[in-house]
This record gives structure tokens, sequence and C-alpha cells, in this order.
């Protein structure tokens, strides 16, 4: 910077301190200089607010905003033409409910709601996106250069024009001190440039016809996009309301429970004192209770439900008329108590009697129904090995045959049954 520059930025630093602080008065601008500076401040300021305001409007989500603009900017640098858009709200919509819809598939009439409805927000969207791009045209980018040109060349004339009228205060305050060209020349400076501020002002006023045309164009687009999207969701609702009548019309389905599985109860041994859970298949009345097959792993059929019964542990082959036979795992009947030493037990239709030893009854418990006398259950017999007398039946005489070694079984009690047994095998 020349001396001559140094002595000017002096004098204005000087002048401007002496206003601010000593209170002096510079030259005063006359009132319809200050109305005009006034409108075009508050002109500046309403172009600013709007625009910022109508980008909000266009893009409500602030996150959305940055991640496009960071966008836009990389594609800039690398050279890239077209630019990401912005996700409008109604798109991610629709693409949420067509997401689901089809993941409900064609037989569900909310899926088929869905499919319709997401359809509709992707058009709202799509129109949208016509909304943004017509409004940046026609009002975002002609106002985005008003601020950078027209306002921005406005202030500074009116910069300008502080700088000179400080200048030739400073020099009037001092005249005498210094030429009178030199005063002569820093007022027609300051002349000048209050004309050219004052004409770029007058022009701005005076041609504000355009800002309204701007803004006419942007009611223009929200009134196009607001028809075509009332156009879309009267669709969506006749749609919808079709579907709601061709529901209804369609007969009901009646909900019809699948049948209940049974479980077999018998097995405590094989389930850690727990139920099996692997369905009992049913039995006829006339099936036999006893496997013809050698198997050891067969599974039995649980007696009738009315009727107390007990578990064999070992095979039993009978050598004589009347004995009953049974194999390892056999669930047998007891029909009735002979005795305090006997009780009637059956199997396949074939009668016979267990007979065990008095000194081993440690607990008894039993009920009567009818006629009938329900088992009293020993449980000594399963603390100790012991023998169990196995009795034919019927017989004019009868045999007494040793069993050693046979243990008690409990088996729990059948469900539904109103007695609570305990196995004798």
């Amino acid at each position: 910077m020349s001396v001559a520059g140094l002595k000017k930025q002096f004098y204005k630093a000087s002048q401007l301190v002496s206003e601010k602080v000593g209170g002096a008065e510079g030259t005063k601008l006359d009132d319809d200089f200050k109305e005009m500076e006034k409108k075009v401040d508050l002109t500046s300021k309403a172009v600013t607010e709007v625009l910022t305001r109508t980008i909000e409007y266009l893009q409500p989500n602030p996150a959305s905003r940055a991640k496009l603009t960071m966008l836009n900017t990389m594609s800039k640098i690398r050279g890239q033409v077209k630019n990401p858009g912005y996700p409008q709200s109604e798109g991610l919509l629709g693409e949420s409910m067509i997401r689901y819809g089809k993941e409900l598939g064609e037989d569900s009439n909310f899926g088929d709601a869905l499919l319709d409805a997401g359809e509709s927000m992707k058009r709202l969207a799509e129109v949208k996106d016509s909304l943004d791009i017509e409004v940046k045209q026609n009002f975002i980018d002609p106002l985005q250069n008003l601020c950078d040109k027209d306002l921005k060349e406005i202030q500074h004339h009116l910069k300008k024009l502080e700088g000179r009228r400080l200048d030739f205060d400073y020099k009037k305050k001092r005249q005498g001190k210094i030429p009178d060209e030199e005063l002569r020349q820093a007022m027609e400076k300051f002349e000048e440039s209050k004309e050219v501020a004052e004409t770029s002002m007058h022009n701005l006023l005076e041609t504000d016809i355009e800002q309204v045309s701007q803004l006419s164009a942007l009611v223009d687009a929200q009134l196009d996009y607001h028809r075509q999207a009332v156009q879309i969701l009267d669709e969506l609702a006749e749609k919808l309301k079709r579907r709601m009548r061709e529901a209804s019309s369609r007969p009901k389905r009646e909900y019809k429970p699948k049948p209940r599985e049974t479980y077999d109860f018998g097995d405590t041994d094989q389930s850690n004192g727990g139920f099996s859970c692997n369905p009992t298949p049913k039995v006829s009345a006339s099936s036999s209770f006893r496997s013809d097959k050698p198997s050891r792993a067969s599974v039995r059929s649980i007696p009738p439900l009315d009727q107390p019964c007990c578990k064999a542990l070992y095979d039993f082959e009978p050598e004589n008329d009347g004995e009953l036979g049974f194999k390892e795992g056999d669930v047998i009947t007891l029909t009735n108590q002979i005795d305090e030493n006997c009780i009637r037990m059956s199997q396949v239709g074939e009668p016979g009697c267990v007979l065990h030893a008095e000194h081993q009854r440690t607990e008894t418990c039993g009920t009567v129904a009818g006629d009938k006398a329900t088992p009293s259950i020993t449980e000594g017999l399963g603390r100790a090995p012991a023998s169990l007398l196995l009795l034919t039946w019927p017989g004019a005489e009868p045999q007494l045959r040793t069993r050693p070694m046979l243990q008690h079984i409990p088996v729990p009690a059948v469900p539904g049954s109103r007695y609570s047994s305990t196995a004798l095998f």
C-alpha cells in the first residue's frame, strides 16, 4: 500500500474514533437515502431467511441435508454430472410398506393393502422430487443469484460510500490545514459514491416485481404438487375401499383346532422322572397287552383308566395250567384283592393272582369303589430283594411257584383315573 493510501486509512480511523468515542457528528445523508437503505437491508434479510426456510421445507431432515451436501461436493470434485437426490420420507415409507407387503404374501388382505399404499407413497416421492427441482430452478436459484450479485453489489457500494464519507469529514474538519483541492476531491468522491449506491438501491427496489414472480412460481409448483398428490391419494383410497368390500364379502374361515396328541406317561425311568414326550398310539379294546416279539424295548399300552395297574420287571413263562404269563415291561391290570396276601390280576383276558409275604408289608394304601376293592399297595417289595409267590388261578388246590429277586417299580398315576397306584412288579 502506498503512502497516500496509508494516510487515507489513518484519516478514516481517526474520524470513526472521534464519532464513536468523542461524539463528533459526521455528514448526514438525506432521509430518502436512509429509507432506501433500510428497505434494501430488510430485503436482504428477507431473501436470506426465505431461502433457508424453503430448503428446510423441501428437505426437512438436517442430517440428510448435510449428507446430501457432502455427496454433492464429492461429486463435483470427481467431476460427476449426476448428483444424488434427497431421500424423500414418502419414498422411505413406501419402500417399507412394499417390503412387508411382499413378506405377508398375496393371501393377506393387509399385505395387499400395504403393496397398494407403498406404490402410492413411491409415486408421491417422485412428485415431491419434481417439486424440489421446479422450486430450485424457478425460486431458489433466482433468489440466490439476487443475494450473490445485486445485494452483494449494493453492500459494496454502501461500504465504499461510508469510507469516503469518513475521509471527507476528516478533511473537512481540518479545513485550512489541508489543501482545498484535496478537500474538493474528497467531496466529489463522496457524492459520486452516494449517487452510485442510491442508483443501485433504487433499481433493486423498483424491480421487486421479479421477486413477486419468483414467489408466484413457488406457489404454482406447490399447487401442481398437491394436485398430483390428491389424485394419487384419491386412487389409493378407492383401492383400499374396494379391498375392504371384497374382504367383507368373503366367507370367514373358521378355526378348527388340530386333535391333541396323547403321551405315554408310563416309562418314568427313561425320562429322569419326567413324562415321555413321544405320542402314544391308540390301542383298541381287543388289542393285547403283551407283545409276541422278544424285543425288550417294545412300547406297551396302558390299561383302562378305571383300573389300578402294575408293571413287570422280569419275564415269566407259565409252566402249569392257570398260571399267568407275562414279559418284562408288561402292564398288568389288578382286578381284585382275594385276601390279605393274595391279589387277583389279569392280562390279555387271563386271570391270575399274586401272593406276597406278610412280613414285608410296611405301608398300605387302598380304597373301595363300589363292590370292588383296590389292591393294597406294598412298598416293602421295593426296598429289598424278596420272593414273590405266583399262585395258579383258578384251581382246586393252589400250587405255589417261587419267582426270586422281583422288585417293585413305581408307575405314575394315569391322568383321569380315580386310583393312586404303585406297581408291584
